[in-house]
This record gives C-alpha cells, sequence and structure tokens, in this order.
C-alpha cells in the first residue's frame, strides 16, 4: 500500500506543470554559460592560465567534463536551493490550502503516513533534479567541447586534477551528494509547509535561512566558526573533487545532515499532528 500511495503521490507531483521549472531553468543556464564559455575566448583563456601555472597542457584539461563541472558550481550554490524548496515548501501547505488534505485525512490513513509518502515523493524529486543536472550538464558541454580529462578549481580550497576514468568517478559521486544537498532544503521546505502558512512563505522562509547561513559562513571574520553553518555541511558534495578526498570532513558533514533530515521531519511532524483541519 505504501508503494502505490508512494507512486499516486508522484503521479500528482510530476502532474503539476512548476514542477518542471527547475529542469528548464538548468537547461536555459546551462546553454548560457556553455554559448559564453564557447565564444567569449576570456574564460578559455584564464583557465588555460591556470593549467600552465601548474605545469598541465591545457589541451588536455579543457574538455566537456571540466566545463560541466565549473557550470555545477554557480547552478549547486543559487539555483538549486530555490527550486527544491519550492517543491518542499508545496508538498503539504499546498494541499491545506486547497482544501483536499482535508479529504485525505478522512480517510483511514496515518497523518505519519502521508507525511512520510509526501516526504519520499519530496526527496525523488530532488535526487531526480539532481541527475538531470548532471547528464544535461555533461551532454550539452560535449557538443562543444572534446572528451578528456577533468581539472576542477575548488573555491578557496585548491585545485583538482583526474584522468578520464577518475573523472567520470567524481563527477558521478559528487551529484550523488548533491542530491543529499537538495533533500536536506527540500527538508525544510517541507518542515514549514506543514505549519499552518501559505506554500510561497514555506518556501520562502526555507530559501531565507539557507541564504542567512550562506552570508554568515562567507563573511570573513566568522571563518573560525565555520562547521557551525548550515551552508557548510550542505557543500559536502565538493569535497569529491579534493585530492585526496577528506573522508574524516565527509563523514562529518554526511552525518549532520542525516541529522538535519530528522529533526527538520520530527518538527514539522510534530507540528502537523497538533494542527485541526476540521475548522
Amino acid at each position: 500500500m505504501f508503494l502505490l500511495q508512494l507512486r499516486n503521490e508522484l503521479w500528482k507531483l510530476f502532474g503539476k506543470k512548476r514542477t518542471y521549472i527547475g529542469f528548464c531553468i538548468f537547461f536555459l543556464a546551462q546553454s548560457l554559460i556553455l554559448v559564453l564559455f564557447h565564444f567569449l575566448a576570456g574564460p578559455v583563456r584564464m583557465m588555460s592560465r591556470m593549467l600552465e601555472m601548474n605545469n598541465y597542457d591545457p589541451k588536455e584539461y579543457i574538455s566537456c567534463l571540466t566545463v560541466a563541472t565549473f557550470m555545477l558550481y554557480p547552478i549547486a550554490y543559487l539555483l538549486l536551493p530555490l527550486f527544491v524548496a519550492l517543491v518542499g515548501g508545496d508538498l503539504v501547505a499546498k494541499e491545506a490550502e486547497d482544501g483536499t488534505l482535508r479529504m485525505i485525512l478522512s480517510r483511514p490513513v496515518s497523518r505519519l503516513r502521508i507525511l512520510a509518502i509526501k516526504w519520499v515523493a519530496g526527496s525523488i524529486f530532488a535526487v531526480a533534479l539532481c541527475l538531470a543536472l548532471g547528464v544535461t550538464g555533461l551532454a550539452w558541454a560535449a557538443c562543444w567541447f572534446p572528451w578528456g580529462k577533468m581539472f576542477v578549481s575548488i573555491p578557496g580550497e585548491s585545485f583538482g586534477f583526474f584522468d578520464a576514468a577518475a573523472g567520470w568517478k567524481y563527477f558521478f559521486a559528487a551529484h550523488l551528494m548533491l542530491s543529499l544537498k537538495a533533500i536536506t532544503i527540500m527538508s525544510l521546505g517541507f518542515m514549514f509547509s506543514c505549519f499552518n502558512i501559505k506554500p510561497a512563505a514555506a518556501t520562502i522562509l526555507a530559501i531565507a535561512l539557507v541564504f542567512v547561513s550562506s552570508i554568515l559562513q562567507n563573511f570573513p571574520f566568522f571563518s573560525d566558526y565555520l562547521p557551525w553553518f548550515f551552508t557548510y555541511h550542505l557543500d559536502l558534495w565538493r569535497l569529491m573533487f579534493g585530492q585526496p578526498v577528506a573522508w574524516w570532513k565527509f563523514g562529518e558533514s554526511l552525518s549532520l545532515l542525516i541529522g538535519f533530515n530528522a529533526t527538520f521531519f520530527a518538527i514539522g511532524g510534530a507540528v502537523f499532528y497538533l494542527r485541526d483541519f476540521k475548522s
């Protein structure tokens, strides 16, 4: 029964036009970045200079893997939180606003199961969005740039140089970890969606908390307190591009993100159980 109910929830989620806004915007952003990257000499010249300063041949490393990875950073930081929070904020609040939630609760299904089904559906959407981001970015970059080795510039940390086989592996691993970031932000929006507020308010609250944490994290005077910020651990996906991978940082952030998701679901569930949908 759980799988049947999940199938219906997914059918309902992906039947809405606004669910596909994120996929469309990602594709448009990737297209614009690639066009500018291909036709403007500046980006390739700057990347070539960084490679030559590290004694690497630019012809080997300016590839579709490299360009797809460079496109990933601005989209993952700015656009991804917006669209997963939009879906998370809609999952419960939109149905409560439309009145369909009262009909659902009239059936012999527990509130916990309803929330679990909606959270799993939102998580599947978040994973699908991240995988689509990687697949379309790589496929689109392959139309403009050759296959080859991968060069990654990790902002504020270091450079990563990988052969083609390792580049594929770490590119895929980074997107899997990016899915966890998307699920966590979706869970934050889902938590606010369980409150007695409008869907837009739930989305705005989730985005505001993420952006406030990001602003504080990048404030230079707070550099000694980075592990205390929520967004610091959301960026565990970029640890996959380190050489070597800082597994102790990865384990710390992974455990905290799992705890964040459980906490957001527990708070949202507690509020949802106390709400009166009859009045």
